[in-house]
């Protein structure tokens, strides 16, 4: 089954960030056989979450890093194995499948530990004591599986409590010296001492070479409570095999066991595996469940994220861990930046105000008719990014495409658009990080960067009151980012103007030089300048350039 291809806007999103990945998505999957899925890359805006709230749509799943992870990687299937299996089927196991370790798993699929070849081979090779299968509490049924016998009395499902494994080899005088309560004993087809081993209450008799139990022997040993196994390998090898039967609980390891989660990084799995010797590693969901084993030859197949950029281009906006994703397209209203590619893509650019036109777009060249709730989307990210068509980024397209998509959608533009932007602008009870990052993107020009917020409302008064939290958050927001300089935007929508907040090392002096404007030493006032993209961003990047 192929892996989901995640959708996805820039850090800290606008509406249209969050709109053009679901509009997007919803597109993909009408046209695809893949799997397209939203996904945003921060936390959404009231102004978003108003949109999303209307129309009834889900907001995407949050994701912060797109780095390979533990399940992007071909995992081995790995064999899960119960604790009371005998050793000599975990080998047969092992051999078949041509595997090196068993993971020991409960009845939920919860790893209780791990059973290796070499942890085989050391129990057979091991010296141990008569009593290791009551010491190991063997079932009964490994020893019939083992041996490949046959139960003639007792219960299946016992196990063995107590008593060491002895070969009856002497005489019946000589075995009552040697024989205890709860032995397991080894003999032939000798009457004598079948009944001697009963007699002296053992636990179970194990009769070799196939030889026939009388029926006195059995009503005996139902009497007295002694199991009665049959086999037909000799003594010789009986007795080489009772070993074989002990369960793999007791052998296995449970302590230090390095496993691995799902959600944890590849690059952090890499520097343990790399100090380790072992070559399978069980990796666990969040649950503790076993699911599959990783091997080195596991990072070689790796399956990257795949990514589809929407309202963005550029490194340092996009979620972290672009660099190790694969970008499959990118669809864009902005200037060309610096994400790189690992081949060709897909990539859309087109100079118009928002990235949900050019979606628009594309499901009328598909021929794709677009359901109520994805039209409303689109139109309220138009009419978020162009500030209801005030922006100078707004083109007629973005106009023709609003239109279109609110009569699909039922709505009229400015009612809704006042709505949108009154629930947006209800910034009084945020705190001055919730507001800063409401829509703050870093740029870099030449060798310095620099980030830039903003906020836009129709009431001048709530920008008036939120301006003092920002101008002392700035400096914070500035070393959190390690830019040199911060700008935040106050856009006024009704009056069409900005106040411009400057924190940093000549931010003040860069703004002033780029626009001309009027001032305090802090803020600048910017009449007629209401776009981040088409009108603050050109001007900056200029002065930085120059100045580089």
């Amino acid at each position: 089954m192929k892996k989901e291809i995640f959708v996805i806007g820039h850090k800290n999103p606008d509406t249209d960030s969050i709109c053009s990945a679901i509009a997007y998505a919803y597109l993909k999957n009408q046209i695809s056989d893949e799997k397209y899925v939203p996904k945003r890359a921060g936390q959404i805006s009231a102004e978003t979450a108003y949109a999303l709230n209307y129309f009834n749509t889900d907001e995407p799943t949050y994701i912060n890093d797109v780095r390979s992870q533990v399940k992007d990687a071909v995992l081995e299937n790995g064999e899960r194995v119960r604790r009371d299996m005998s050793l000599k089927n975990a080998w047969t196991v092992l051999k078949e499948k041509h595997l090196s370790t068993l993971a020991v798993v409960n009845e939920n699929d919860e790893m209780e530990g791990v059973i290796t070849v070499g942890d085989i081979t050391r129990s057979f090779m091991g010296v141990y004591d008569s009593r290791i299968l009551s010491d190991a509490k063997t079932p009964y049924k490994n020893i019939v599986e083992t041996l490949e016998g046959q139960l003639v009395v007792g219960d299946i499902n016992q196990h063995v409590e107590k008593g060491k494994v002895l070969i009856a080899a002497a005489n019946p005088d000589l075995m009552e010296d040697y024989i205890d309560e709860g032995d397991i004993v080894i003999l032939g087809d000798r009457y004598e001492t079948q009944l001697c081993a009963i007699e002296m209450n053992a636990s179970c008799i194990i009769v070799c070479v196939g030889a026939e139990v009388s029926d006195s022997i059995i009503a005996l040993a139902k009497e007295k409570g002694c199991a009665i196994i049959k086999t037909a390998y000799d003594t010789y090898i009986t007795a080489r095999l009772m070993n074989q039967s002990i369960p793999i609980s007791h052998f296995m390891v449970t302590e230090n066991l390095i496993t691995f989660k799902t959600e944890e990084f590849i690059e952090d799995v890499r520097r343990v595996m790399a100090s380790k010797r072992h070559r399978d590693f069980p990796v666990v969901d969040h649950q503790g469940r076993f699911v599959g084993m990783l091997t080195r030859h596991s990072l070689i197949d790796m399956n990257k994220k795949r990514l589809v950029l929407v309202d963005h281009n550029e490194r340092n906006q996009a979620v972290d861990g672009v660099d190790d994703a694969e970008i499959m397209e990118l669809i864009d209203h902005h200037k060309l930046g610096y994400v790189e590619t690992l081949k060709p893509v897909f990539f859309r650019n087109q100079p118009v105000g928002c990235t949900s036109t050019i979606v628009y777009l594309m499901y009328r060249e598909k021929g794709v008719e677009i359901p109520k709730n994805i039209a409303g989307l689109m139109c309220s990210a138009i009419i978020s990014d162009t500030l209801m068509y005030r922006s100078p980024t707004c083109t007629p397209v973005d106009k023709m495409a609003a239109g279109a998509l609110a009569k699909i959608a039922g709505i009229e533009v400015e009612a809704y658009a006042m709505d949108m932007f009154n629930a947006g602008s209800n910034l009084k009870s945020k705190s001055a990080e919730e507001i800063f990052y409401q829509d703050f993107k870093k740029f870099t020009a030449g060798s310095r960067n620099y980030g830039v917020g903003q906020i836009t409302s129709i009431n001048h008064k709530e920008l008036v009151d939120v301006k003092e939290k920002l101008i002392g958050y700035m400096e914070t927001a500035g070393a959190k980012h390690d830019v040199g300089m911060v700008f935040f935007m106050l856009t006024d929508i009704l009056k069409e103007s900005t106040e411009l907040l400057c924190e940093g090392s000549g931010a003040y002096e860069a703004a002033m030089e780029a626009f001309g404007a009027t001032g305090d030493g802090v803020t600048v006032n910017l009449p007629g300048v209401v776009s981040r993209k088409k009108q603050l961003i050109p001007k900056l990047m200029g002065v930085m350039q120059k100045q580089a």
